[in-house]
This record gives structure tokens, sequence and C-alpha cells, in this order.
């Protein structure tokens, strides 16, 4: 009887944290339309590679966005990736006048610290590799 009571209060506990994450999740549901809403730090601005440009610099970014980037927001750039379709929350176009005029800063910010359902790539790419993935991006907004 006791054992009956403390698998009923864990499936209830259980049961109230999920509650409780979903409805944190329902709030992050809104279609994101505007790239102007997702806004870095100003000092982000501020932020400069403080790499040269190498002849792998592009190479490497390419490799990274088709890695870890194109599944949402397309070969292209366009956020027309078939993962990004399904978050229910447009993936950045890079084409986007609105991307375009962010600084590399901004755009390192981003890339670093996520945000909804943009991961956060500070853990996973190397600060090197997060300025080789702008300089790629810079590269695939100018070509249509």
């Amino acid at each position: 009887m006791i054992l009956n009571k403390k698998i009923a209060a864990s499936f209830l506990i259980s049961g109230a944290i999920g509650v409780v994450g979903l409805s944190s999740f329902k709030g992050n549901e809104q279609p994101f339309h505007s790239q102007d809403r997702w806004i870095a730090p100003a000092w982000a601005d501020t932020l400069t590679s403080p790499y040269h440009d190498e002849p792998l610099t592009l190479a490497n970014g390419e490799e990274l966005f088709g890695l870890y980037c194109a599944s949402c927001h397309g070969e292209s750039g366009y956020g027309d990736g078939a993962a990004g379709g399904a978050l229910g929350q447009k993936p950045a176009n890079f084409h986007d006048s609105l991307v375009k005029k962010q600084t590399n800063g901004a755009l390192f910010w981003k890339i670093s610290n996520g945000k909804g359902n943009m991961p956060p790539f500070q853990d996973v790419f190397t600060a090197e590799q997060r300025w080789q993935l702008v300089t790629y991006l810079r590269k695939l907004s100018v070509t249509e």
C-alpha cells in the first residue's frame, strides 16, 4: 500500500513537472516572421574576429554550414531548410536586409548563444569556427 502511494506520488510529480515544462515551451510556439525581433546586445557589435582570413576560412565555414546549419537555414541560406520548416519558427534568411545589416559581432554572438529553436554553438564550435561561419554567411548573403 505504501509502495502504491509512492508510485502514485511520483507520477503526480512527474506530470506536474511535464505540465510546467510544456507550459514554458508553449510560449515559444509563435511564428517568427521578422528577423528584427532577435537583437544582440549592443556590446556584441564591437566584437571583431581576432583571426586572419586565410584560404581555408571560407571553406571551413562552408563545411560547418553544410553540416550544422543548412538543414534549418537551407543550402542557400534562405531559411527554407526541411528541418527549419518543422520548427514553427522560420529560421533566419541570410539574404534578408535585416540580417545583412547586422554586424559580424552580432552574428557571432547569435551563433554562440542561440535563442528559441536556434541552439547555442558556443560549446560545440571553437571561437575560430564560429568566426569562419560568420565569414561564410557574409559570402552566402551576397549570392542569389
